[in-house]
C-alpha cells in the first residue's frame, strides 16, 4: 500500500484559503499514485479556537462534500485529517475517512482534549473509537494528543487494527516527544503508524512537521523535514501479521490484572 502524507502549512482562521491549498496539494500528491492520502489536524481553520463557532464547518458538510469529490476524482482513499465540525451541541475536532468511491467509511472525534492549548474551553470531546476499514484492513484514526494515551491506542489494536493514522498539529518545542511516542506506539502495538503533522506557524506556535511512516518494528520508513512537504512511502501489511506471530504480545497480555 502506498501512502502520501500532506504536511502543509495552514492559514489561521481562513477555511477558503485552506480548501484551495489542500485541493492543490492533493492534486500534486496524486501524481505518485498513492492508495491513500492523509491530512493534518484542524486543517481548515488551524487553532483559531475562539472563532470556531463562526468558522467551523456545520456538521462537517462542506468538508465531506469537498473530500468526497477529490477521493472520487483521483481514485484515492483519503484520511481527511480533522476539522472543526459544529452543531447545536458545540464543536468537535472530527476526522473523516473516505474510500476511493468517495463514500464516507469512518469518522472519529478527538477523545482527549489538550488543555495546554485551551481545547477543553472550545471543543467537545469524542465518545467513540476511531476504527474503520480500508480495503479490507482494519485501521484506527487518532488525533494529536491521543498518542500520549497508550491504553487508548491499545483499545484499537487489541481489536485487530493494523494501521494507526495520526493527524496532528504538534509543536516544534516537543518534537522529541512526537518522535518517541510514535515509535513507541508502533513497537508496542506491532503496527504501522502513519503520522501527518502540519508545518508552519500560527500566532502562538511553531509546528514541528516531521510527519513519519513507521513500521511494526519501530523502524522509520520515511520522515519529513520541518517545512511543507508531501511524504510518500510504501508499506507491506503482511509484516504486521508476521511480527505479531513472531512476538505474540497480544496473546500474552494479562488484561484481567491491568486495572
Amino acid at each position: 500500500m502506498r501512502i502520501s502524507l500532506i504536511q502543509t502549512d495552514i492559514a489561521f482562521g481562513n477555511p477558503a484559503m485552506n480548501y484551495a491549498t489542500v485541493a492543490n496539494k492533493i492534486s500534486e500528491a496524486a501524481a505518485a499514485s498513492p492508495d491513500c492520502l492523509i491530512l493534518p489536524e484542524l486543517w481548515t481553520t488551524g487553532y483559531d479556537l475562539t472563532r470556531l463557532e463562526e468558522i467551523g464547518d456545520l456538521d462537517g458538510a462542506i468538508t465531506k462534500e469537498f473530500i468526497s469529490s477529490l477521493a472520487k476524482q483521483y481514485n484515492i482513499n483519503i484520511v481527511a485529517g480533522s476539522v472543526a465540525s459544529r452543531n447545536a451541541s458545540g464543536v468537535t475536532n472530527r476526522m473523516f475517512i473516505f474510500n476511493r468511491a468517495g463514500e464516507l467509511v469512518g469518522e472519529y472525534s478527538k477523545l482527549h482534549l489538550f488543555q495546554l492549548m485551551d481545547e477543553h474551553l472550545y471543543l467537545q470531546p469524542g465518545e467513540a473509537k476511531g476504527l474503520f476499514s480500508m480495503e479490507g484492513t482494519l485501521c484506527a484514526g487518532l488525533i494529536c494528543y491521543d498518542i500520549r494515551f497508550p491504553e487508548w491506542v491499545r483499545a484499537h489494536t487489541a481489536q485487530g487494527a493494523e494501521i494507526l493514522f495520526v493527524s496532528a498539529e504538534w509543536p516544534l518545542s516537543r518534537l522529541s516527544h512526537w518522535r518517541a511516542l510514535l515509535i513507541s506506539r508502533a513497537i508496542e502495538n506491532q503496527c504501522y503508524v502513519i503520522a501527518c503533522n502540519r508545518a508552519g506557524n500560527d500566532p502562538n506556535n511553531t509546528f514541528a512537521g516531521h510527519s513519519m511512516i513507521i513500521d511494526p518494528w519501530g523502524d522509520i520508513l520515511g520522515e519529513a523535514s520541518e517545512g511543507e512537504e508531501i511524504l510518500t512511502g510504501d508499506i507491506a501489511l503482511h509484516k504486521v501479521r508476521e511480527i505479531r506471530s513472531q512476538i505474540p504480545i497480544f496473546a500474552d497480555r494479562r488484561p484481567d490484572l491491568y486495572e
